[in-house]
Order: structure tokens, then C-alpha cells, then sequence
């Protein structure tokens, strides 16, 4: 009777044991996926189209000086692009490595992976500095002989290279708040930036309230005070509210295996990142062969998308912790439930891009206060580079998938096939055939070549990677 009485109340016991280490795991292990990835996302979708909104009031109030400040700050885009490729890519190696680490309960690599993505944002910082401040000139004079878009380009380019440690400190912050699913913290730094970042972008371009006129330089000042007050911001947060994780410079010390297995992930997600920057100075070389008109066109393209995309890459930063930890928790019906909802949503925000492109691309333009000419070349483009939307959400949501899964290396492939093999050739040959408005035809070309590869890549993972994880009773 006794026996039986102990045999009880240790089953009981063990049943609240149960029941505990159930309701101490994290929600990304037990949260309903569909509430799980809206829970996550969502925050992180608003961010970034507020990210998006206001690099498009910086280009607006730009382009109030002259198609010359426009054309500068567009040839300035790849240097820019790179800094946030740099912090972006890392911070999903980052990521992917402490929700990974989470989900194995490995506390203690967790948390150097945290404090070593720190010591990465602080070498990042540097490196572009230095970078910046020397060879902003010669990145210029390669591009454009006119005095004007060069005074303005050094001047936009030195002062977000010297002044970069905010985003790339931001951007570490962002990526270790989602790593832990605290995506509502995220968006609130990611906020606080966009929004005094848009406040100060008339005060310091046109000097208002008692500020000098800066034009350009005013724009950039803007745009790295907002990086370096959202940076302020998310180490507090860290330090107070992101319980997961220790952060402690002094306790965890540089680790050069925790910074290859951060890389392992990050670095072909910087490289794939970086194509983008590589690929965007090419196109402004070929533009730049017919007028800077063209290439205006073109910077406004990239402010436009960054409207249509950031929504999608929000989603997307919602999905890498989910696929990640679950990976790491050998949960395969959770990480192909993510995946499938995540392709879902993407679709839904890519046809919303497209329908905008073809019914209003004049209005749209017209923010930039585009000229008659900026207007008869814009048009067509943006109609035509709109059809891409159409495919490209496929290639997303797959370059996230195999980033999360510890597969950068497919992403990277895609990338360099799709912008550097396809697209800048077929814009070259497309220039010399059929002149300007031809070029633009190269995107959806190159949308194509990358949904087959990303397509062979993701049957290829779910064949060698998720369908290889033991079943087991997952929470869907």
C-alpha cells in the first residue's frame, strides 16, 4: 500500500516536473506557430517599414536641393549598403547562433555568442572608419566627373563611415532581442532611430530652428544621430530586460571558435548582402553611360523597394529565431509549419508591392519631386522592375530558411548567381541592344535564374536536413 502510495505521488511529482520544465521552456518551442510568428514578426514589420519610410523622407527632402544631392546620395548607396550588409550578416550569424545554442540549452555558449557579436559590431565600427575617411574621393571619381555630386557624395559618405559605430551597435542589440523572441523591444529601438532620424532630416538639410544649412551633410548627421541613440537605447534593453542572456565584456572574452561559428552563418550572409552593394555600383555605372537622370531613377528605385521588401525581411527576421531554435530543439514539424506560413505572408505583401508599381508609379515618383525627364524614364522602370516582385518573395523567405538552418552558404549562391552572373550582364548586353529603357527588363531576368536555384536549394535542405530530424510530438 505504501509502495503504491510512493509510486503515486512520484508519477505526481513527476507529472508537475513535467508540467514545469513545460512552462519554463521558451515560447519558441511551445508557442502555436502561426500566433508564434505573427507574435514575432509583426513588431518587426512595422520597424523596418518605418526604417524604410524614413530613408525615404531622407531621399525626399534631398531631392528638394537638386538632382545632384539626389544623384550623390544614390551613388553613395553601395558604401552604405555594405556598412548595414556587414552588420546585418552578422547579426543573423549572431542570431541563428545564441537561438540555436538556446534551444540546446546551452546557456553559457549562448551568452558568448552574444558578448563576442558585440566585440564584431566594435571591429566593424572601425574598419569602416578608417574605410570612409580615406577613400571616399577616389570611390566618387570612379563614378562621375561633376564637382557638385562628388562634394556631396565625400561628404555623405565620411560622415556615415566615421559615425557608423551606432549601427552597427544597433544592429547587434536588434539581432540578440530577437534571438530571444523579445521582437517588441526590437521594433521599439528600431522606432526611436527612424523617428528622430526623420524629425532632424529638414532641421539639419535646410537649417531649421536655429541650425546651420548642411544640405547633404545635414541628411547623413541625421541619419547617424538616430543610429546612435537607437544603439544607447538597445544596450540598456539588453542589459535590463533580456534575461536569456548575460552580457559582460569583461566576463566573456573574444573567442575565435565562437566568432567562426557566428561567421559560419554570418559571413555568407555578408557576402550575399554584399553583392547587393556591388551589383548597385554597376548598375550605376551603366546608367550613368546614358545620364544621371537614369541613376537618380534608379536610387529612387531602391527607396521605393525598401518599402515593398522590409516588410517581408521583417517577417523573415521573425522566422530565423523560430527555425533556429527548433532546429536546435528537434522540432521538424514546427520549422516546415514557420516555413509554409511565412512563404504565405510574403506572397501576400509582394502582390500588394506589384499592384502599387503598376497603378501608381508617377505618384510615386512624384515624392522625389521628379523632373519631366525623371518622369518619362521613371515610369516605364518602375512598371517593368515591378515584375519581379511577382517571384522574388520565394527567394526571400528561402535565403532565410537557409540561413537559419545553418545553409548561408545556398543564400550566398542565389545572390551572386542573381546580381553579379545574371543581372549586371543582362543590363550591360540590354544597354547596348536596346538602350535605357530595355535595361530595366535585367531584374526580372535575374528574379527567374534565383527562383530555380533557391527552389532546387530548399527541396535539396528539406531532403537532407529537416526531413532527417527524429518526429517528434511537436506543438503546431
Amino acid at each position: 500500500m505504501n509502495r503504491k502510495r510512493k509510486g503515486l505521488i512520484t508519477e505526481e511529482r513527476g507529472l508537475f516536473l513535467e508540467k514545469e520544465v513545460k512552462v519554463q521552456e521558451n515560447k519558441m518551442g511551445v508557442m502555436p506557430v502561426a500566433k508564434l510568428l505573427l507574435t514575432m514578426s509583426v513588431p518587426m514589420m512595422i520597424s523596418m517599414l518605418v526604417q524604410a519610410l524614413y530613408n525615404i523622407v531622407d531621399s525626399m527632402f534631398v531631392a528638394k536641393l537638386s538632382e545632384s544631392a539626389l544623384t550623390a546620395v544614390s551613388l553613395a548607396f553601395p558604401v552604405q549598403n555594405l556598412m548595414i550588409a556587414v552588420g546585418t550578416g552578422t547579426g543573423v550569424g549572431i542570431n541563428a547562433l545564441v537561438s540555436r545554442s538556446l534551444g540546446e540549452k546551452k546557456q553559457e555558449y549562448a551568452n558568448s555568442a552574444a558578448n563576442n557579436g558585440i566585440y564584431l559590431a566594435i571591429f566593424s565600427f572601425i574598419g569602416f572608419a578608417i574605410v570612409c575617411g580615406f577613400f571616399a574621393p577616389a570611390f566618387f571619381r570612379v563614378q562621375t566627373t561633376d564637382p557638385q555630386i562628388m562634394e556631396y557624395g565625400v561628404d555623405y559618405v565620411r560622415v556615415i563611415g566615421i559615425m557608423s559605430f551606432g549601427l552597427f551597435i544597433q544592429l547587434t542589440c536588434e539581432k540578440l532581442l530577437q534571438s530571444t523572441g523579445k521582437t517588441v523591444y526590437s521594433m521599439a529601438t528600431q522606432l526611436l532611430g527612424a523617428i528622430i532620424n526623420i524629425i532632424l532630416d529638414p532641421i539639419m538639410i535646410f537649417g531649421l530652428f536655429g541650425f546651420p544649412r548642411m544640405e547633404v551633410t545635414g541628411a547623413a548627421l541625421a541619419t547617424v544621430t538616430g543610429q546612435i541613440i537607437a544603439a544607447i537605447a538597445g544596450v540598456i534593453v539588453n542589459m535590463k530586460l533580456n534575461k536569456e542572456l548575460h552580457i559582460s565584456l569583461v566576463k566573456y572574452k573574444i573567442s575565435g571558435d565562437v566568432i567562426r561559428s557566428i561567421y559560419s552563418v554570418g559571413f555568407p550572409s555578408i557576402i550575399m548582402a554584399s553583392v547587393g552593394s556591388v551589383m548597385t555600383f554597376g548598375m550605376n555605372k551603366i546608367l550613368m553611360g546614358f545620364t544621371s537622370t537614369a541613376t537618380a531613377v534608379f536610387g529612387v528605385y531602391f527607396k521605393l523597394q525598401s518599402f515593398i521588401f522590409m516588410p517581408v525581411f521583417g517577417l523573415n527576421n521573425g522566422m530565423v529565431p523560430i527555425v533556429a531554435y527548433n532546429y536546435g530543439a528537434r522540432k521538424p514539424k514546427r520549422i516546415t509549419k514557420a516555413i509554409k506560413l511565412s512563404i504565405i505572408y510574403g506572397v501576400c505583401i509582394m502582390l500588394a508591392g506589384f499592384a502599387v508599381f503598376q497603378l501608381f508609379p508617377g505618384s510615386l515618383l512624384g515624392i522625389f519631386s521628379a523632373s519631366d525627364d525623371m518622369m518619362a524614364i521613371g515610369i516605364p522602370a518602375l512598371r517593368i522592375i515591378g515584375i519581379h516582385y511577382l517571384l522574388a518573395w520565394f527567394c526571400i523567405v528561402s535565403g532565410t530558411v537557409f540561413q537559419a538552418l545553418g545553409k548561408a552558404v545556398f543564400s550566398m549562391i542565389v545572390s551572386i548567381m542573381r546580381q553579379l552572373v545574371v543581372l549586371i550582364p543582362a543590363a550591360y548586353i540590354l544597354s547596348k541592344l536596346g538602350g535605357l529603357h530595355v535595361v530595366w527588363w535585367s531584374f526580372p531576368i535575374a528574379e527567374i535564374v534565383s527562383l530555380v536555384v533557391s527552389l532546387l536549394f530548399l527541396l535539396r535542405i528539406n531532403r537532407t536536413v529537416i526531413s532527417k530530424i527524429p518526429d517528434g510530438s511537436d506543438i503546431l
